[in-house]
């Protein structure tokens, strides 16, 4: 599975090195449901040049607060654990493609 959930225990492991996408969701948000084929889509035909993982803001409130996630979805990209942009609200795939280029 393309998935990873992130926690305090290992965010800062994951996005450690390189480019990762980080999704803030929460199941009950349908915005963010309507995200999970778009990602999952996005994240196979990425899979070889960056990460795509996620944080459940119910699951770990500490790590939303930490990135000032107010709304969600909320997309962030990290690239060696810096946070280089933000995004709020579903994105489509080319969209999301073209936001990454910039940093892989």
């Amino acid at each position: 599975m393309w998935v990873l959930v992130l926690n305090n225990e290992n965010f800062q492991n994951e996005i450690s090195s390189g480019v990762v996408l980080v999704d803030f969701w929460a199941e009950w948000c349908s915005p963010c449901q309507m995200m999970l084929p778009i990602l999952a889509d996005f994240a196979t035909e990425m899979w070889d040049k960056m990460k795509v993982w996620k944080v459940n803001v119910d699951e770990v409130p500490s790590l939303a607060q930490q990135f000032r996630v107010m709304s969600i979805p909320t997309l962030i990209i990290f690239k060696d654990w810096q946070l280089v942009e933000s995004m709020v609200w579903v994105k489509q795939k080319e969209e999301l493609k073209e936001i990454c280029s910039k940093y892989i």
